[in-house]
């Protein structure tokens, strides 16, 4: 009987450092993917479109490429909302699922209580998805070690409730998934900002409307999430 193993790839959106107005969260996204479903097509399809928008061998990063940072800066609003779609109708199709924790930086003062709070809402996570996650042999966790803090957390977490975990350090590049850890991510983080109607004048241009987000992508994502 061949054993079943469970891809879980892990982004996170914010900082432990203290409450500051413009980042007021931290969230962590863990999309999940059985390896017994085959997603090359959907990854090669997605690879060639994004190449063909001028992007070649590139990790889309969804917040710089709506608030039009770093890469995107020299991109207009078109070119940057075609790539955008590229990387939502990929994660659209796929046949994944993914956990979001969220924490709201307001109710934890300092770095300490972030990572307790933030730890505990991770161990409820896998509490609540735990029917899922004992139906593999393995469970193998993909970061870029962005955050030491987070790293941590993870281990401590996954490791204690799985007897057979692997942690695997990445690049964005080389992985499709990650980049769909990344939008799923950064979409939770701007439906919490649409409900507290604190969007930025740049979100807002990009999407058209909060409403427009939700509406024509938020809604489509957040049916691929699972836990609480």
């Amino acid at each position: 009987m061949n054993e079943r193993a469970l891809s879980v790839f892990v982004d996170e959106s914010g900082d432990f450092g203290p409450y500051q107005s413009h980042s007021p969260y931290y969230l962590v996204s863990m999309v999940l993917h059985d390896q017994d479903t085959d997603i090359s097509e959907n990854i090669a399809a997605f690879r060639r479109r994004v190449d063909g928008l001028g992007f070649r061998s590139h990790a889309v990063h969804t917040g710089p490429l709506i608030r039009r940072e770093k890469d995107y800066k020299d991109c207009g609003q078109d070119e940057r909302l075609r790539l955008f779609n590229a990387l939502f109708h990929f994660v659209r199709q796929l046949s994944i699922s993914y956990i979001c924790v969220k924490i709201k930086k307001s109710e934890d003062s300092d770095k300490q209580s972030t990572a307790a709070a933030l730890s505990e809402r991770i161990n409820s996570a896998l509490i609540s998805c735990e029917p899922l996650f004992r139906q593999y042999d393995r469970i193998i966790i993909y970061y870029d070690n962005g955050q030491e803090e987070l790293n941590a957390i993870l281990k401590a977490a996954f490791c204690s409730a799985y007897p057979r975990v692997e942690f695997r350090r990445v690049k964005p590049a080389d992985y499709a998934l990650f980049q769909a850890a990344d939008l799923c991510c950064t979409a939770e983080l701007l439906a919490e900002k649409a409900s507290e109607k604190t969007l930025t004048k740049s979100e807002l241009g990009f999407f058209g409307s909060a409403r427009n987000f939700k509406k024509n992508y938020y809604k489509h994502l957040s049916a691929k999430k699972i836990g609480f």
